[in-house]
């Protein structure tokens, strides 16, 4: 049966309060129950189990007034095993409920009870249903004028929508199926109207990367394109603009969403299958979506959550011991209000902070406002009322240090939760949300209140569709005015409301489990150190200190909730690509090198692989042996390197030999604050000494080889001056047979001049 069964999908926490609520009422005995029309007698006795599933898909008009006809469709379903025959659907209409407690318990019974439940109306307005075999389903429309309702006072009523017929097993006419839903009435507006304001969020996961590319606009890299689904007219976000446009809310938005859809409208890349970033091609949805979006915002109040939209809770119990965590909510509130102004063209409050589900204790609410926050907007399921009142008081609770809990009702909060793609799920919704809402304004006190829903963080499109569809019931204002956040925080307190903020051990369990470890903090510190020391050596430090300040709220982002494994995965993608980054400044590895002589240069080379400059490092060899090898008068000498992006710079260090031998250096860049940077580089130069003895045997050695040369060319000097004297004393008649002779002198002669 679906009766008022719960949702499928449904979140377990609003299962859980209204169970608390009931046990709450029944254990404290409200004289409500006793004036409950619907409440159970004695001697009533149970009818057999249905065996007709009874579903309602819509019912308008929502709200009606006097000279509307009230539509109700539906389907009726058989799920037992016999025919239904003469069947017919039929309305019940019971008394007006007195109070919130008793729409809760209505809304939580089942099946139907014989002389408890009303009977219906005049039976000209019921439906035939033809035979209706196992299994087998009908829809149906009954259409009912409001005047034959009788009406009588303003208030909310519960209808009934019932199936009669008979079976083989059952021959006379029984009621087989059931469901229920509530019709608010109020056909003239009030003297005194709620406000209420209703927070419209627009967040999304993370899908930014810390990865950027080298050109000059850092082109970011997401981590997939399932954004443009969400963007597009027909997506979830796409349908939250579509939707907020028409409607009086106030906008909640996460200036991350804002910022990562303008940088697509700018050119954007996703990595691949393959890792490697590939060019985006949703540019036009992300052009469209923001500006619809900034149309859409115009005149209306608009909230901005700090960057990435942070997990408080985390921080505060997980987060807050590990130095530097809390530090980072200073700048995600002050990039917030800029990312907003500048995209959407519209002002923003940075004034609030919105703890997950709204669930508080002392120390989130320390760390809330640590960033300059003044409310913190909570859910009623948190700060709860005694009871003491009779009534459910505003919004507005001052929670002392200057500090205003803005309370969320948590029943009209939570309506919406579970799967709304289901038609009766949403019908039934919708119609309860209006009925909480006309029950809160007809409670008894002389003070007009202003009530605030904060519905869950990513409404899915249905959720959206449904909210939208009760706020359109509304619109009448005959009980309600809309309200914004400011003026909701802003208002008169009620000086009877709870205050007291609830203790950590109140804090809900199933929240906490699922909370960023503290490793996870750990990890993000790490990553910081690395960024730090990375800084002091670029030239342009903006160029990492921007995406990488932005990567590290994004860790910490409310996002993450359920799903622990992407995050541990994000943050180690993030911690390997700035390492990667750092890498690209080192010493290249140097080959063993020999040293001759008492002195000599050794060279040592550094790489820049990044696109800007590198300064403020400074590089340093050391001997292993400094009584073997020395750097100037010790074991070390250093010298400051500056190398332009995508170069190398070789350093030359003077060493001095004192001995023969192999000896070890190492060479190691440190920033000029004398942090180590990068990994050390080692490498062997064999020292070879020369002695004074063995320089005096190659000195004479060498004299020696001077002198003979000298020796030498004497001496053929005074060969070719004997062979010259000798030609000029021969008679010129001598005869050509003393050629021997004159052969000789020629040949010496050619000899000197070669």
């Amino acid at each position: 049966m679906a009766e008022a069964a719960d949702i499928q999908g449904a979140s377990p926490a609003p299962v859980r309060r209204r169970w608390l609520r009931r046990a709450v009422i029944l254990i404290a005995g409200t004289p409500v129950l006793a004036g409950l029309v619907y409440s159970p007698a004695p001697e009533a006795q149970a009818a057999p189990a249905s065996s007709v599933d009874v579903q309602l898909t819509s019912l308008a008009p929502a709200a009606p007034v006097k000279g509307d006809t009230l539509t109700i469709s539906g389907t009726v379903v058989n799920t037992g095993a016999d025919t239904v025959k003469d069947a017919h659907v039929g309305l019940r209409v019971g008394p007006a409920l007195t109070d919130r407690a008793s729409i809760d318990e209505a809304a939580d019974r089942t099946g139907f009870r014989a002389g408890t439940d009303p009977g219906e109306i005049d039976a000209a307005h019921a439906v035939k249903i033809p035979p209706l075999p196992a299994r087998a389903s009908r829809e149906f429309t009954l259409t009912v004028p409001v005047d034959k309702l009788e009406l009588d006072k303003d208030g909310v009523y519960q209808l009934g929508v019932s199936l009669s017929g008979a079976t083989d097993s059952r021959p006379s006419e029984q009621v087989l199926g059931i469901e229920r839903t509530f019709l608010p009435w109020q056909p003239e507006a009030a003297a005194k109207r709620s406000q209420l304001t209703f927070v419209w969020p627009l967040i999304s996961h993370t899908r930014v990367s810390a990865e950027t590319g080298s050109d000059e606009l850092q082109t970011p890299v997401f981590l997939d394109d399932s954004l443009a689904e969400e963007l597009k007219p027909g997506g979830r976000l796409g349908q939250m603009v579509s939707l907020g446009k028409d409607l009086p809310v106030t906008w909640v938005i996460d200036p991350d969403l804002l910022s990562t859809v303008d940088a697509m409208t700018k050119g954007y890349r996703v990595r691949g299958p393959d890792g490697k970033p590939v060019e985006g091609r949703n540019k036009a949805v992300a052009e469209q979506w923001l500006n619809s979006l900034e149309a859409a915002v115009q005149g209306k109040k608009v909230v901005a959550l700090p960057f990435a939209d942070p997990d408080i809770a985390s921080l505060a119990h997980q987060g807050k011991d590990v130095s530097g965590s809390l530090g980072q909510l200073r700048p995600a509130t002050d990039k917030a209000k800029q990312a907003v102004e500048t995209v959407l063209h519209v002002p923003a409050s940075t004034d609030f902070s919105w703890p997950v589900d709204g669930a508080i204790d002392p120390s989130i609410v320390n760390v809330a406002t640590s960033a300059g926050a003044h409310n913190v907007l909570t859910s009623s399921d948190s700060l709860t009322e005694t009871g003491a009142l009779g009534y459910t008081p505003s919004a507005a609770r001052p929670i002392g240090a200057g500090t205003t809990a803005v309370v969320a009702d948590s029943q009209l909060s939570d309506a919406f939760e579970g799967d709304m793609l289901n038609a009766e799920s949403s019908t039934l919704a919708v119609q309860q949300f209006l009925a909480q809402s006309l029950a809160l304004n007809l409670q008894k006190t002389d003070e007009q209140r202003s009530f605030v829903v904060a519905p869950q963080r990513m409404p899915s499109t249905s959720q959206a569709n449904s909210m939208a569809t009760a706020l359109r019931g509304l619109q009448a204002g005959r009980w309600t005015q809309p309200g914004d956040l400011e003026a909701a925080a802003a208002a008169k307190p009620d000086p009877g409301a709870a205050t007291q903020v609830p203790g950590a051990g109140q804090y809900p369990e199933a929240l906490r489990k699922q909370e960023l470890p503290v490793s996870a903090f750990e990890k993000i510190r790490t990553t910081q150190n690395t960024l730090d020391h990375f800084k002091v050596i670029l030239a342009a430090p903006d160029r990492v200190e921007i995406p990488f300040g932005n990567t590290t709220n994004r860790e910490t982002s409310t996002s993450w909730r359920g799903r622990p494994d992407e995050a541990r995965l994000y943050r180690d993608q993030v911690q390997e690509y700035l390492i990667g980054l750092t890498e690209k400044v080192k010493v290249i590895p140097k080959s063993d090198a020999t040293l001759s002589g008492h002195s000599a240069t050794i060279p040592v080379s550094v790489q820049n692989s990044l696109v800007q400059d590198v300064h403020n490092l400074v590089l340093r060899v050391k001997s292993a042996n400094p009584t073997r090898l020395m750097f100037g008068d010790g074991g070390q000498a250093e010298q400051e390197v500056t190398v332009q992006g995508g170069h190398s710079q070789t350093v030359k260090f003077t060493a001095n030999a004192t001995a023969s031998g192999p000896v070890e250096v190492s060479a190691q860049l440190f920033t000029k604050d004398g942090v180590p940077y990068g990994k050390e580089r080692t490498f062997t130069v064999e020292a070879t000494e020369i002695t004074p003895t063995v320089m005096l045997v190659i000195a004479g050695g060498v004299l020696l080889l001077v002198l003979a040369g000298i020796k030498m060319y004497a001496s053929r000097k005074r060969v070719a001056a004997r062979a010259a004297a000798g030609e000029s004393t021969q008679p010129s008649d001598e005869s050509p047979d003393t050629g021997p002779q004159s052969t000789g002198a020629s040949g010496a002669g050619e000899t000197v001049d070669r």
